[in-house]
């Protein structure tokens, strides 16, 4: 049997199998082997400049951040692209007019943004189905995903397409299991947990690490984890993108309607062809981005505003800032200057571990 059967015949016996604490031993068997015969799908071939190789998807990240839109065929993603980029997506009336991955720039609040539009996902694209390995290995390297959903049949578009990710080691907006695992060459498998558990056990715990040979580990869990948690953590290969659904096409929907949508999480009702609320699009990509702007000073000049240095997430110190300019640079650091929120007074002089916010203006200064 191909991999591709030999996953369906488990994920047929998953389904088959009534889920209680009978079976949560054997279910765990079963979704550690599927992890493993998943594992070659997962991991796409890269090459120079952290291009992603695969026919026709050889895309270089460029700029601060890189956004991926990922939806099924004719839900807008390429009108989409054409409206928030100065790159032309050729746009048509029917199905898969976008055939490789196009990429454009949005210049945001400083910031340089790379937008792809990915071709037209479909159902069994993990498994290889259409360009499906392509497409989805090039939403692994980016930083957030856009799916793009059609307004008239959002839910089922939505369900099928998160399948799809999930089973290419996508989390979407999911933080990394809060569970420490470590081998070791001799004592047999620890648990050890801060809280009751209600999803694993010890020999759950023995058999998912049996299947992938491991008799010696110390796992220590922070909260009341799952089978799935402590496979993704042995795993080691899933990557945790935050992501926004873009509801396209809200003009053909009543405002009753958007009121509710407008109250979901991570939704954002748009109107790709007319141009409603893109505006709003770019203000939830920046915040789900979570971009950090920091101005240069030069000693006895103004600070420069028209180029920020864009941190990400949670690497805004002094030191990330200094990596972010040349790394040798902190071999001269002596102190920072900082005018802007994260000081009390401005400016005050801040060490190499202090933490910046959005807009702050540094001066280096370095040692004579």
């Amino acid at each position: 049997m191909t991999t591709v059967q030999k996953i369906k015949e488990i994920e047929d016996e998953m389904n088959r199998t009534q889920k209680n604490k009978a079976t949560a031993k054997h279910l765990g068997l079963l979704k550690a082997k599927l992890a493993k015969l998943k594992r070659d799908l997962i991991s796409p071939a890269k090459g120079a400049g952290g291009a992603v190789v695969g026919e026709g998807f050889d895309v270089t990240k460029t700029g601060d951040s890189r956004i991926g839109l990922v939806g099924f065929p004719s839900v807008g993603k390429s009108t989409l692209l054409t409206k928030l980029t100065e790159t032309e997506s050729l746009i048509a009336a029917y199905e898969f007019t976008t055939l490789t991955c196009i990429p454009g720039v949005i210049y945001y609040k400083g910031a340089k943004l790379q937008l792809l539009d990915l071709p037209g996902i479909i159902e069994g694209a993990k498994d290889g189905k259409g360009r499906g390995k392509q497409v989805i290995g090039v939403a692994r390297t980016c930083n957030l995903i856009i799916i793009t959903l059609d307004s008239l049949k959002p839910l089922g578009h939505k369900l099928i397409i998160e399948n799809e990710l999930e089973g290419f080691g996508i989390r979407l907006n999911k933080s990394p299991p809060n569970l420490t695992f470590k081998r070791k060459e001799r004592g047999g498998v620890n648990l050890t947990s801060t809280c009751p558990l209600t999803n694993l056990d010890a020999d759950i715990c023995k058999a998912v690490l049996s299947e992938y040979r491991i008799h010696n580990a110390d796992v220590s869990l922070r909260y009341d984890a799952t089978v799935d948690d402590l496979i993704d953590v042995i795993e080691g290969n899933r990557v945790y993108i935050p992501c926004l659904y873009a509801l396209n096409k809200i003009d053909q929907l009543t405002l009753e309607e958007l009121d509710v949508i407008d109250k979901i999480p991570h939704y954002v009702p748009i109107s790709a062809h007319l141009e409603w609320n893109l505006d709003g699009l770019l203000e939830k990509t920046w915040e789900y981005l979570d971009l950090t702007r920091i101005y240069t000073k030069p000693r006895g000049q103004i600070p420069d505003y028209t180029a920020p240095v864009i941190l990400r997430g949670s690497a805004r110190t002094v030191e990330d800032f200094c990596n972010r300019i040349h790394k040798g640079l902190l071999n001269q650091f002596k102190y920072a200057l900082v005018w802007g929120s994260s000081v009390k007074h401005n400016p005050q002089r801040v060490g190499k571990e202090h933490v910046l916010n959005d807009e702050d203006v540094i001066q280096i200064v370095k040692r004579i």
